[in-house]
């Protein structure tokens, strides 16, 4: 078994799709990682945003986010996968060092990130 690192990808599907194509689309990349032995951290749905540049005719994608644990040699097999799915506008993967996975961490419990602005609003009113 390799070693096990910390790993986030995003990944944006085109927005023609339905509501359960959107969602059978996520289920079948977050089967491909977990039937390659890949531990779930966490994920998100973003939704149907727009893009920062058209991307093959297309102004607005549906993203979604994973965060997990896997062995290295997964990667180059969710890449794979993504490529051969023509739903799939743009992918990401991305290798988290300690800083990230900690500061996941504490965004996850809410203490980073918007939560904290509206309190110094206040104080400064």
């Amino acid at each position: 078994m390799q070693f096990a690192k910390n790993y986030e990808t995003v990944f944006i599907l085109t927005p023609v799709l339905s509501d359960v194509q959107m969602k059978d689309t996520v289920e079948k990349f977050r089967k491909v990682l977990v039937d390659n032995g890949a531990e779930m951290i966490h994920e998100e749905n973003w939704g149907l945003r727009k893009l920062a540049y058209p991307i093959g005719h297309k102004n607005t994608g549906f993203y979604q986010l994973f965060e997990f644990k896997a062995d290295t040699q997964l990667i180059a097999t969710l890449e794979t996968e993504y490529r051969r799915d023509e739903r799939v506008l743009r992918f990401l993967v991305i290798a988290l060092d300690k800083h990230a996975v900690d500061y996941n961490d504490r965004k996850r419990k809410g203490l980073v990130g918007r939560r904290n602005q509206p309190q110094i609003q206040e104080e400064q009113a």
